[in-house]
């Protein structure tokens, strides 16, 4: 059963929060509150998170200083954020949020229909680098067997020809998303998928080289 991508929705005014909610429902997965900066970094400390809607004016830690905090940390520097704001400062005022470590900064009131489409894509690409480790995972486990027993091959190789048919999906459904990206050109979306195809192409190389008859195998 796959897991359901967690979004982290951060906004001192329960209105927004709840505004946020009513927005990113329909993709059906987790959305957790944070009511301040504070409260968001203590989320991350125990929880992975697709993506992070962050208001920019909030009192005390605002957004710009949390996106900081984020990104110094191994753990969840590599998170998107989509910073949100009620005012627009000018160019200056956008180019700190991207310089804080956005991927995208949307001013309110926004697009319902643009916001959830936008979340959608980093939900997915999320999800597809679940997958990827997944397949990573089960690939590590068959290395290890064939060390400890010779004698499988027959169940060797089925599990290597589920493994293939399964990053074969993860493949097609990568190469399908890359598609819609060029169509939005948003460049730090078409970035990260181009390092989950990166990721893809190693994990194919090493499943070939555990194929039977392979040069990899051989030696």
């Amino acid at each position: 059963m796959v897991q359901k991508a967690k979004i982290l929705l951060v906004d001192d005014r329960p209105e927004n929060l709840l505004a946020l909610e009513a927005i990113l429902s329909a993709l059906d997965q987790t959305l957790v509150r944070a009511s301040s900066g504070e409260e968001a970094l203590k989320a991350l400390l125990t929880d992975d998170f697709a993506v992070i809607l962050l208001d920019v004016q909030m009192p005390g830690m605002d957004g710009f200083e949390t996106a900081a905090h984020i990104k110094r940390r191994e753990r969840t520097r590599d998170i998107p954020i989509i910073f949100l704001t009620a005012i627009n400062h000018g160019p200056h005022h956008t180019f700190r949020g991207y310089a804080a470590g956005a991927v995208d900064y949307i001013s309110k009131p926004f697009d319902p229909w643009v916001l959830r489409a936008k979340v959608s894509v980093f939900v997915e690409l999320y999800m597809k680098n679940c997958q990827l480790r997944e397949q990573a995972s089960l690939l590590r486990l068959q290395l290890e067997g064939g060390r400890q027993s010779v004698g499988d091959a027959k169940e060797s190789a089925g599990l290597l020809a589920e493994l293939s048919a399964r990053l074969a999906a993860v493949e097609e459904q990568a190469e399908a998303l890359s598609k819609q990206l060029d169509e939005t050109a948003d460049a730090a979306a078409v970035a990260t998928a181009a390092h989950l195809e990166r990721k893809l192409t190693g994990l194919r190389r090493a499943l070939d080289a555990l194929e039977p008859g392979s040069g990899a195998a051989a030696g």
